[in-house]
């Protein structure tokens, strides 16, 4: 049987975050997110949620998860319960944690950060805890976002940066006969406002755990409050069910608008702006 086909294919010499062979992690996780973008543009659904179960058990991805929440910018900055994983020992007792069985997330930690027009803009940090299990279900979820994604979607994609989404409004409005006006337009609150029964309806991931993240409430001031809509946006999976909830909106105007009106969709993402 080919190793990544059993779900975990680490070795009996990993025995501590020192011995794990990253490039050989990461080749292995890769293949098998191969095998779920092509299972999804197929459009062969159960495969894909085959393989993503595959995936979020394997120890690879777990692993991969726990380093990607330990090593970057945010990895010093708690939830709720003030726990981070910053000593080796710690990130590799963490990857035997990650796991849907009895999981139930804590509440977010709220705090507000400046934006660049003066106001401020809500921010939940999850603990460490649920930063990596998100992490680890944004693995096998980013293969179908990717695959199913709209063609000029720009904002917090895999491969993808403002810089191409500037490099495309080139390409619209260069040419002799381009179109010769610009629509600006923003999503006011769209984080904080995304239907919570559109994502569990529609994501294709694990309804349950979806659901207790997205009702998990945070806490602000001592306080518990509920969330009833909305994905906080200090989460690693947030971006990508944000853009699940936007995509379609360039196909919608290509199949209402005649060619000849010449409407382009481009749509990317700023930070520190308005929620966008």
């Amino acid at each position: 049987m080919d190793a990544i086909s059993s779900g975990d294919v680490a070795p009996t010499r990993w025995n501590d975050w020192h011995t794990i062979p990253w490039a050989e992690t990461f080749q292995h996780v890769a293949r098998l997110q191969a095998r779920i973008a092509k299972a999804a543009q197929n459009d062969n659904w159960r495969s894909v949620n085959r393989l993503q179960k595959l995936l979020v058990r394997s120890t690879t991805a777990r692993v991969v998860a726990v380093r990607r929440v330990t090593e970057n910018q945010g990895r010093k900055t708690p939830g709720v319960d003030g726990i981070t994983w910053s000593t080796p020992k710690e990130k590799w007792k963490a990857v035997s944690t990650l796991d849907s069985r009895g999981y139930r997330p804590k509440p977010l930690r709220r705090i507000h950060i400046p934006k660049a027009n003066g106001g401020k803009r809500p921010l939940g940090i999850p603990t460490i805890k649920d930063r990596a299990m998100q992490a680890l279900y944004w693995l096998a979820l980013d293969p179908v976002a990717e695959t199913h994604g709209d063609p000029n979607s720009y904002g917090f994609r895999s491969g993808r940066a403002t810089a191409d989404a500037i490099a495309q409004c080139h390409n619209a409005l260069s040419r002799e006969h381009s179109p010769e006006w610009v629509l600006e337009g923003d999503i006011k609150g769209c984080f904080d406002n995304i239907s919570h029964g559109w994502l569990v309806r529609n994501v294709p991931m694990d309804r349950h755990v979806l659901s207790k993240w997205l009702k998990a409430g945070f806490v602000e001031g001592h306080q518990l409050f509920p969330t009833d809509a909305g994905t906080p946006q200090g989460g690693p999976i947030s971006p990508c069910l944000a853009n699940l909830a936007l995509d379609g909106m360039e196909r919608l105007l290509k199949d209402n608008l005649p060619r000849r009106a010449k409407v382009n969709l481009n749509r990317p993402a700023f930070r520190g702006g308005s929620n966008s």
